[in-house]
């Protein structure tokens, strides 16, 4: 059959105001805007680039 796809569910808890346009780029490149805002993203090397990049504004729910 086919290989499982994994995926990472992340969620933003903190605001991106005064934080570098690189953190708030990378934000809105993993489909996040404002404050509670959820994005289910394939579990990729890319993917946990980005959010190892703003670990400290998302929180990472859980890998499917």
């Amino acid at each position: 059959m086919g290989d499982k796809i994994t995926t990472v569910t992340i969620t933003q808890i903190k605001s991106p105001i005064g934080r570098p346009r690189d953190q708030r780029a990378t934000l809105k490149g993993l489909g996040l805007n404002k404050i509670n805002r959820t994005s289910v993203l394939r579990d990729t090397p890319s993917a946990r680039g980005m959010i190892a990049k703003v670990r400290h504004l998302v929180r990472v729910d859980e890998i499917i």
